[in-house]
């Protein structure tokens, strides 16, 4: 009877994936999909027709925002973005870096250093207590995918002269 049971798991084991599925065999795209956290922003990139983009190769450094830190912005002006798929595509697109910037990257810059980001404006970088990007706290660093890392946020940052 014992031998029956082994031969079973053996063939169950047979059947299972070779190796687990990790974050870094995800795209940034379908790891911030699979975090709750991270509704608001996904469905806003959806709206604005990037997720495509970033899904692809990359790689790409995004500094999210999660859904508290949306809440945060005046209804007003989500509203407004939500009727300006121009001025939601600049906002999402400030939130991006070419390249992939892990944390121990971002703590050697001398603090209020620029770094150009997929939008064409540049955000300040602030490392004197804790990092911050335009003054978002990034609270959780390094959250790697197939094609870029993924920096948590705790507020929208928000291109300077932005119209809506």
């Amino acid at each position: 009877m014992k031998k029956y049971f082994v031969l079973a798991a053996l063939a169950l084991a047979a059947l299972a994936p070779v190796r687990p599925v990790f974050a870094q065999d995800k795209t940034i795209v379908e790891i911030a999909a699979s975090n709750p956290d991270f509704s608001t922003l996904v469905s806003l990139v959806k709206a604005a027709g990037l997720a495509e983009t970033l899904s692809g190769t990359g790689p790409f450094t995004v500094f999210a925002p999660t859904n508290a830190a949306f809440a945060k912005v005046p209804k007003t002006v989500l509203d407004k973005l939500g009727k300006n798929p121009e001025a939601l595509k600049a906002v999402l697109t400030y939130h991006v870096v070419a390249g992939k910037v892990m944390a121990a990257d971002v703590v050697k810059l001398k603090s209020g250093t620029k770094v150009k980001t997929v939008n064409g404006a540049s955000i300040t970088v602030g490392t004197k207590h804790g990092v911050t990007v335009d003054k978002a706290k990034v609270v959780k660093t390094d959250i790697v995918g197939s094609n870029g890392v993924i920096h948590v946020i705790d507020s929208v940052i928000l291109p300077k002269g932005l119209k809506l």
